[in-house]
């Protein structure tokens, strides 16, 4: 694919994924509680095949294939604390590296997008694409309430006022910070063993809920027999 068409592609992929967040703004969180008990440590990780951001097909479990993996949920790419996890994620993963770990980011967006993102924030390690949320469901991860995203906003933005949801998407039009996908998917990150057992399951209880880097070096060198 040219240039121009791969750009032509990423802005038709932009503004749907913009006229999505609007939707969904104006609909609220949805997937606010489990219908069945969500995926803990012990319970074996779900196996789905998804997309790299090179639009080709990766088989999840091949991420703890060689040993353990670390995958990361992100809320969408138009947040900023995605982009502040991203300059976490630079410093820590060397020390996850050296562990043995493969690192995967998974994010809402088709490949185009997401290889835009991983290359604009400077991820370290691969990037799969979930614009369907299949993975997000199978690892029990859920809408957040405003409270737990919008915090930091004026009140309108926690009585969910679709004119504030509108005129900020406006305000940021162009820019990296324009929301996009699903403003209420929550994030959350997991520890893969080889044998595909997960060994922690951190699900943020607000959107710039990051993990502490111990708790995840930790989690594994368990997942890597070291501990």
């Amino acid at each position: 694919m040219g240039e121009s068409a791969e750009s032509r592609r990423i802005e038709v992929q932009q503004r749907a994924a913009e006229e999505a967040w609007l939707r969904s703004w104006q609909q609220g969180p949805t997937r606010l509680r489990w219908k069945t008990l969500p995926l803990q440590a012990g319970d074996t990780a779900p196996d789905l095949y998804l997309r790299d951001s090179e639009n080709r097909p990766v088989r999840l479990r091949d991420a703890w294939r060689d040993g353990p993996a670390l995958l990361l949920f992100w809320r969408h790419y138009g947040c900023s604390c995605g982009r502040g996890r991203a300059l976490r994620l630079q410093a820590e993963y060397q020390r996850y590296v050296a562990l043995g770990a493969t690192v995967v980011v998974i994010g809402q967006a088709e490949p185009e997008r997401s290889k835009t993102y991983a290359q604009k924030n400077e991820l370290p390690c691969a990037v799969l694409c979930d614009p369907a949320r299949r993975a997000y469901d199978a690892f029990g991860l859920l809408d957040g309430q405003p409270s737990q995203i919008v915090f930091d906003a004026p009140d309108a933005f926690l009585r969910r006022e679709y004119e504030a949801g509108r005129q900020l998407q406006i305000a940021r039009r162009g820019t990296d910070a324009v929301p996009v996908d699903s403003p209420w998917q929550m994030p959350g990150e997991f520890v893969v063993d080889r044998a595909g057992f997960v060994r922690l399951a951190y699900r943020y209880q607000h959107c710039e809920d990051w993990p502490e880097p111990l708790v995840l070096v930790a989690a594994l060198k368990q997942a890597a027999g070291a501990a």
